[in-house]
């Protein structure tokens, strides 16, 4: 109890911040249990949502804190159940945010003035909300367990429902994809390997720092910024060929010899190990594809287009006999969806904007069956391939049914059951946590009415 009385006289003196910046008056709208959520919280993360299109349905001023103040019961919890989530993931993903920010904005300057903040400032603010975002998603994950549901629940559910209130299934399509690489002359993997040498020499002389030359030259996005440092990974976590070089250096003066990966050409220095994890920095250069040889990938492509469609063998056969897409190749050219988010996860079905983008804009117009002429796109590492698809299946957009739509409809019920069991937790931490709510900041709709204790 006096802890609380000690936290509340303390919030109260600090209830009105002054932001030496702007001279702007910030100050103390929410506070949950020990934390407080400040005005200017709300209107980072209002302007946040606002960059990324994002609409709330209601007044940000009420829908956003009660966000935050859920977001703290769930940390709150994750603290006490020790929910740790990897830092490396969330400084990649936070590198990737404010890179795609950067480029919808159109400069650097304008996403700095946009937000009233410098880029490094930008980057830890979006590094300590996905930080949050991943410890909330694997607390949730541990209070829900795994849900299963019986054919039987999902059958129910889906004769409760009214011919109008039956969910709509977007259109998803099944594809089949072959790719080939340009060849990549001796000339440009020879130049590439005596920059990375060269490199080797300035670190070992002094001349410069690794993470410096990281910095100015690496083509990795996600690292270059922090010197091509990756955070501490496990072997899984990396590629096997850089895994296999970088577990091997023991001493963070050395520099490794030249690794090639599927990705380009590394070079690595070793920070620090801890136990079966280590934390390293690299240098990547990638081989650049001239007109020529991807010229020539073309025409080598046109002639198997020319032989598919002369049936001379199958799409199945020259996936798995010709392709270079190690992903699908196996899969006789079967693309499976791999995004975590979707319905559609780890099946072959794809919707239209699920697809890359290269690949949907062939598809969109063609036909069961019907194989593309080749076209060129970038892959998911980032390399240019020419590429070939055949449409395998289209499921137009419908109603649900319960024969077709299976796997959506549970997709739907087992959400609606992780959305109760996790309301139902919001509402019991609710009734055990103290809430202060400023004068002002207390007149909204909120989904979960307990936050406003009389």
């Amino acid at each position: 109890m006096m802890k609380k009385i000690l936290t509340v006289f303390i919030l109260a003196c600090l209830s009105c911040v002054v932001y030496a910046q702007d001279n702007v008056i910030d100050e103390i709208v929410w506070v949950v249990g020990d934390d407080a959520i400040l005005r200017s919280d709300v209107e980072s993360q209002r302007l946040y949502l606002q960059n990324e299109g994002q609409r709330l349905d209601g007044d940000p001023y009420c829908v956003i804190p009660e966000q935050m103040a859920i977001q703290k019961l769930y940390l709150n919890q994750a603290k006490i159940d020790s929910v740790e989530v990897s830092e490396s993931q969330v400084i990649q993903e936070a590198d990737r945010w404010v890179n795609y920010a950067i480029n919808q904005s159109g400069s650097r300057e304008k996403l700095e003035e946009y937000f009233n903040k410098r880029i490094s400032e930008i980057k830890e603010e979006k590094k300590e909300q996905l930080m949050e975002q991943q410890t909330v998603q694997q607390m949730q994950r541990q209070l829900i367990g795994e849900i299963k549901l019986t054919p039987s629940e999902v059958r129910k559910y889906y004769s409760q429902l009214s011919k109008d209130s039956l969910p709509n299934i977007p259109t998803t399509v099944e594809v089949q994809v072959i790719t080939m690489e340009p060849k990549i002359p001796f000339e440009e993997t020879d130049a590439i390997k005596a920059r990375l040498r060269q490199y080797t020499e300035d670190i070992n002389s002094g001349k410069y720092e690794f993470s410096t030359l990281a910095r100015l030259y690496s083509e990795d996005p996600g690292s270059a910024a922090r010197g091509g440092e990756l955070g501490f990974m496990s072997k899984m976590d990396l590629l096997p060929e850089y895994a296999n070089v970088a577990f091997n250096l023991n001493d963070p003066k050395k520099i490794s010899q030249i690794v090639q990966t599927e990705y380009g050409f590394h070079i690595i220095q070793l920070i620090e190990k801890r136990g079966d994890r280590i934390n390293s920095r690299h240098i990547l250069l990638k081989p650049k594809v001239s007109d020529k040889e991807l010229n020539e990938c073309l025409t080598r492509m046109d002639s198997l287009y020319a032989d598919l469609t002369a049936k001379k063998f199958t799409f199945e056969e020259a996936a798995t006999f010709i392709s270079a897409d190690k992903d699908t190749r196996n899969n006789k050219g079967l693309m499976v969806n791999p995004k975590f988010e979707s319905n559609n996860h780890g099946t072959p079905k794809f919707e239209m904007s699920e697809l890359p983008q290269e690949i949907g804009k062939m598809v969109y117009t063609m036909q069961v069956g019907e194989i593309s002429k080749p076209f060129t796109m970038i892959n998911d590492k980032q390399k240019e391939v020419v590429a070939i698809v055949k449409l395998k299946s289209r499921v137009e957009q419908h109603k649900a049914n319960i024969s077709d739509d299976y796997q959506a409809l549970k997709a739907i019920v087992e959400a609606r059951k992780r959305e109760e069991l996790l309301n139902n937790w919001i509402v019991k931490k609710q009734k055990s946590t103290y809430v202060r709510i400023s004068e002002g900041w207390r007149n909204c709709d909120f989904k979960f009415p307990g936050w406003v204790k009389e």
